[in-house]
């Protein structure tokens, strides 16, 4: 159960970062193509209306209002459902805004209602010809660096989570639960783009209160329920290998993946939302409380994707990466106030002081992360 300081350091950094956006609206707009070019999105809890069902092909803002009285995410689709851009965690009242770019194809826009299931679809549209972002030398180079990143970090992933799933499978709790937050570490940096791949991440990383009624619940928390509450792993080695095979399967898809210069500015924000509203809370590792690995670990996959792109922002907006480089060693400070050894403090230890004194520090630092996406798109 979450304590009541939990609900309202989770409530306080969703405000901050949606703040980051744009300004609250009142209530449900009906949808409207902005004077800025923007397209609107009017989300409730039945419905989401998209201004526009046909765009051209590029780069694309859409801002999404949530009048609702739940939670709710935005995303847009492409075949599969592979992620091309998305929002979570857009709280009631509030609008935020996600650029992607968009090549000709079909996709859906959809809202999800409480962050679960598949959520409200449209169909959208997207034709015409474009210059990609990555027709930039600068910015393909960022890609490609980003993409190296992903690999190391990836083929460490698999190493990790071997350990991790045979320790599981021999019975060693002792062993298995040593080694879960470090095989996470590496998951945990390359979120961004293993959430690209439809149903593989929840396979892999939902949390029980993520499952809807009759979901089947696999992955690392699946385990780390049975690990740290049943204290019982016997039963645990189909889920072991299920995991393993999840991980050696996105991990395939996240090294082939062709990724625009806009998923690295949207995955290092979406890494930030990640800390505010699951890591600063305690709800992500819920039963070991090893949320603190995680953290570290969402702000260095973060500042990867930041720093692959440094040459494009120190060109196109040198005040912002000073900005960055001060915000990032405020929130890594503040986070190394409580490093343990080779790890971490357990989440369940700290004060509240200590908690706000880190999502503080997360809250100032997504602010001009939130600037990124607009100077990539330039």
């Amino acid at each position: 159960m979450r304590t009541p300081f939990v609900l309202a350091a989770a409530g306080l950094a969703l405000a901050a970062l949606s703040a980051c956006s744009s300004e609250p609206q009142a209530g449900g707009p009906s949808p409207a193509q902005a004077k800025d070019g923007k397209i609107t999105v009017a989300a409730t809890d039945t419905e989401c209306k998209v201004a526009a069902s046909e765009i051209s092909s590029g780069t694309s803002t859409f801002a999404i209002t949530n009048g609702g009285s739940k939670v709710t995410e935005f995303y847009v689709y492409a075949p599969g459902d592979r992620v091309m851009g998305e929002v979570e965690n857009i709280v009631p009242g509030l609008t935020r805004e996600v650029i992607v770019e968009l090549p000709p194809g079909s996709y859906e826009a959809t809202c999800k209602p409480g962050m679960v299931g598949k959520g409200i679809r449209n169909a959208l549209k997207v034709s015409g010809a474009h210059q990609p972002l990555s027709a930039d030398a600068k910015l393909a180079e960022a890609t490609a660096g980003y993409k190296r990143y992903i690999k190391s970090q990836s083929d460490t992933l698999l190493a990790k989570t071997e350990e991790f799933t045979e320790a599981v499978k021999a019975g060693d709790i002792d062993k298995a639960k040593g080694l879960y937050p470090v095989a996470r570490t590496y998951w945990e940096r390359i979120e961004p783009v293993a959430e690209i791949f439809g149903d593989l991440d929840p396979a892999i990383d939902a949390r029980e209160a993520d499952l809807e009624n009759g979901q089947e619940w696999t992955g690392f928390h699946r385990i780390e329920k049975d690990l740290w509450i049943k204290k019982d792993v016997a039963k645990d080695g189909p889920i072991a290998d299920r995991l393993m095979t999840d991980v050696k399967t996105i991990v395939q898809k996240a090294n082939e993946a062709q990724l625009s210069p806009l998923q690295l500015a949207n995955g290092a924000k979406e890494l930030l939302d990640e800390v505010a509203t699951g890591k600063i809370t305690g709800e992500e590792d819920i039963w070991s409380h090893t949320d603190l690995w995680d953290f570290d670990a969402n702000l260095q996959g973060s500042k990867a994707a930041v720093q692959a792109l440094r040459p494009v922002l120190e060109e196109r907006a040198p005040d912002l990466v000073k900005t960055l480089d001060e915000k990032f060693a405020g929130a890594e400070a503040a986070l190394g106030a409580h490093q343990k050894g080779d790890g971490w403090e357990l989440h369940d230890k700290l004060s509240k002081e200590e908690l706000k004194a880190l999502s503080d520090a997360i809250n100032a630092l997504a602010e001009p992360i939130s600037r990124i996406a607009s100077v990539v798109a330039k």
